[in-house]
């Protein structure tokens, strides 16, 4: 059971890493290059590609913090 967080860990990293890669920064960074832009809308939000970023790049840190909690205290049992 252990394995299987530990790798669904691995994986979220993964995700979470690209996912913050994509964000547009001050030199809009390598979210310019596919296409995410850095519009602005009406209220100075941005477009919705990059909305629906922050979105996902949140979901995957929820993600990540359920998964670290729950390998810290693994309750499944077991000794190790």
């Amino acid at each position: 059971m252990q394995a299987l967080f530990s790798t669904t860990q691995v994986l979220i990293c993964v995700v979470l890493i690209f996912l913050i890669l994509m964000h547009s920064g001050k030199d809009s960074g390598l979210s310019g290059a596919f296409g995410v832009g850095s519009g602005t809308g009406p209220l100075g939000g941005g477009s919705l590609v990059e909305r629906n970023l922050n979105r996902w790049t949140v979901f995957f840190a929820i993600l990540f913090v359920a998964n670290t909690i729950l390998l810290l205290k693994h309750p499944w049992g077991g000794s190790s």
